[in-house]
């Protein structure tokens, strides 16, 4: 189905109150408090991604599934004035995720194994074209001060980080330790660990245990949303551990983090010592976006919740969590609903939510998505961040 501009509604709802702890960083400063969410838009196609430009519009790609073979449209959105307004297009079929702006405006996205770019154009509406290809499960997206292109591999689980050139070709730099091992060419050699996500897995609840009833649920993303901080060093989020790490670099861009502590893993695979902080509070890390004092702003979509990280990695908080429902007692009701994106636009905190039905946001059938054509949405912070975003790229 075609949706044209005027048919997308913007809804500016009140979102229950959930208090959030009060939490300083390293320089004193108080995080908010009290902490609501309002939704800001909603959107006919499932979205993950989200970026700025700095100027108080926020961008993200639409997703069709198949058999659908229709371009995926990329919107912009006014936060003070907010509607869809198309800026160009993926080429279908498409199922974008990251996106990031370059220090040219150029918009790059990520869609399966190739990264497009384009410049957002209202009027013109152009069809993105490939950058680098090469890159399968391609995910989050963030460039370095040298105008490098970093990507992690997503959903195919062995934790692979590719630095992409100017030119659009990708190097792999290095791997983030996968949950589970490959010996000897062999697909998987039972050696690791396997974390589950409840639902769409299920487990048999008696009086001596909990134990799996299917097989369902597998969680293998340890390569996730990636940012610099203003160090240098690229951060990772690592959705399967509940975990970040943090990657140092030589002035010659090579890795200076140290590697190949475990032979049985490849050669490029970081140690586990480059883990900067692993807490349950980040069980479900997606995106990841940062402020100027340096902590780091996670959407932990499995638990429906914003966490910050201080900059030192001491202080792990939760800003922000649905609260659960009087009678069913679950947190998919929102205002959260598997929020995957954040983006720190000035003293604006926005996220993307794609609705999954996973864990705390399932059965996903509650809360505002889907509802009325509407299956995505944008929702955004009530109160103010007295720290405001880092400024990006980074330079």
């Amino acid at each position: 189905m075609k949706f044209s501009c005027s048919a997308f509604a913007v809804l500016l709802l009140a979102s229950p109150l959930v208090a959030g702890p009060a939490l300083a960083d390293d320089d004193g400063h108080q995080f908010p408090k009290n902490t609501t969410f309002s939704t800001l838009i909603k959107t006919p196609l499932a979205i993950e991604g989200l970026t700025s430009d700095n100027r108080g519009n926020l961008y993200v790609p639409g997703r069709r599934s198949a058999p659908d073979m229709m371009n995926c449209p990329v919107w912009r959105i006014d936060i003070d004035n907010p509607a869809l307004v198309e800026v160009g297009f993926i080429p279908g079929p498409c199922s974008p995720s990251g996106l990031a702006f370059d220090r040219a405006g150029r918009l790059y996205v990520t869609e399966g194994d190739k990264i497009y770019r384009f410049y957002p154009d209202a009027a013109g509406k152009p069809l993105a074209s490939v950058f680098a290809t090469g890159v399968p499960g391609a995910n989050g997206v963030a460039f370095d001060e040298d105008g490098n292109l970093w990507t992690g591999d997503g959903t195919t689980g062995q934790g692979r980080v590719w630095r992409i050139d100017s030119s659009g070709t990708p190097t792999e730099m290095f791997r983030i330790q996968p949950m589970a091992n490959e010996v000897n060419g062999a697909v998987v050699v039972n050696v690791g660990r396997d974390a589950r996500t409840l639902p769409p897995g299920t487990i048999t609840v008696t009086a001596t245990g909990r134990s799996a009833s299917n097989t369902l649920g597998s969680q293998p993303l340890v390569a996730n949303g990636v940012a610099f901080d203003d160090d240098g060093d690229l951060i990772v989020a690592d959705t399967a551990r509940g975990a970040l790490w943090k990657v140092k670099f030589r002035h010659d861009g090579t890795v200076r983090s140290r590697m190949g502590c475990d032979t049985t893993f490849t050669a490029n695979t970081l140690c586990l010592e480059n883990i900067f902080v692993a807490h349950p509070l980040l069980e479900g890390a997606d995106g990841i976006a940062l402020d100027r004092a340096g902590n780091i702003w996670v959407d932990a979509n499995e638990r429906n919740a914003v966490v910050v990280v201080t900059r030192n990695g001491k202080d792990v908080r939760e800003v922000f969590r649905n609260a659960p429902d009087a009678v069913t007692q679950l947190r998919n009701g929102g205002p959260l609903e598997f929020n995957t994106s954040p983006v720190l636009e000035g003293r604006k905190f926005c996220t993307s939510n794609s609705d999954g039905n996973r864990r705390d946001n399932s059965p996903s059938s509650a809360g505002e998505i889907p509802g009325g054509g509407f299956v995505g949405k944008i929702s955004c912070m009530d109160q103010r961040l007295s720290i405001p975003g880092m400024r990006l790229p980074v330079r």
